[in-house]
């Protein structure tokens, strides 16, 4: 059987997203036959996304589960394909795959894994998943991911970015490649960091937790700021969450985001702090922000950019 492309496993995510909605129609019935029959295998394919888009689904899953046949019924598929496509695709998922992944500048990607486990994958990033029989492994080439991992012991969930590993079996947690370090933020359950240059530089962190770890030391460790690492993480709701943060700082986090973007043109404005909280996609509602704030000007002339400068 041909692997299944990026593409189509992107497209099966968007169909079952749907599916999961209120709006469903003849219209979406109609698209999604259409792709069905567009190529070989694909009616497993939305099967296996399926399974794990449930999987994932907290705390309801189940009083949902029951409603798992209805759905399949209205796909059209007779209870007996289900019952062997299905059979396939769990015999499948201890099979060695590997998937890339990236996202555009303001793109945030929501991707459910073969395992059960879900990655949001922030702004600008690009990754390496691999499902193997005895481990679980991402690979980040660069910028960050929120991962919410399924429990499976026997199959532990490891994160690497360059030498720093991030490790765990079923919990939740973020990985970010920043220029000074990998930086590591936990909201649930436990996970263990190190570096492969130093083992001995172990780390194991809890819920509301955060460290930033270089290949040779640990940079920085904060531990009982969960509200801290929540703010870190808004951006899963596409929104950044700013709390006493410089501008120079605040101006980094816009320009992930956004090809407008903001410069801090006079050093005597970079250490200002800031508070508020302000869409991923609005840098243009940030320094208006800003402007009405601080004794701070907006420099426009050039379209491309947003200079913020001391006003005289």
């Amino acid at each position: 059987m041909t692997p299944a492309t990026e593409h189509d496993r992107d497209m099966a995510a968007r169909f079952v997203a749907r599916m999961d909605g209120e709006n469903w129609g003849e219209a979406d019935e109609a698209e999604l036959q259409l792709w069905l029959d567009g190529g070989a295998g694909r009616d497993g394919l939305l099967l296996q996304v399926h399974a794990a888009w449930v999987a994932a689904t907290p705390v309801a899953q189940e009083e949902e589960a029951p409603m798992a046949p209805a759905f399949w019924r209205r796909r059209g598929f007779l209870g007996a394909m289900a019952a062997s496509v299905a059979a396939v695709v769990e015999a499948g998922r201890w099979l060695d795959t590997r998937s890339s992944f990236a996202t555009r500048v303001g793109e945030i990607r929501r991707v459910p894994l073969a395992d059960g486990s879900v990655m949001t994958i922030n702004s600008g990033s690009e990754l390496t998943v691999r499902m193997a029989k005895g481990s679980r492994e991402i690979e980040i080439a660069q910028g960050e991911a929120w991962f919410d991992v399924a429990k499976d012991a026997a199959r532990p969930f490891t994160v690497a970015a360059g030498k720093v590993r991030a490790r765990a079996v079923g919990t939740a947690f973020s990985v970010r490649r920043r220029e000074t370090g990998v930086e590591v933020l936990v909201t649930e359950g436990v996970v263990e960091s190190w570096s492969e240059e130093d083992e001995s530089l172990r780390l194991r962190l809890v819920a509301g937790e955060r460290a930033l770890l270089s290949d040779t030391a640990v940079v920085h460790h904060e531990s009982d700021r969960a509200s801290a690492v929540d703010r870190s993480l808004a951006w899963r709701s596409g929104m950044i969450d700013l709390n006493g943060t410089s501008l120079s700082e605040a101006a980094d986090e816009f320009n992930r985001y956004n090809q407008r973007q903001i410069i801090i043109a006079d050093s005597a404005v970079a250490d200002e702090q800031f508070d508020g909280l302000f869409r991923i996609n609005d840098p243009q509602g940030f320094a208006e922000a800003v402007k009405a704030s601080l004794n701070v000007g907006i420099d426009e002339s050039d379209p491309r950019v947003i200079r913020l400068v001391k006003s005289k």
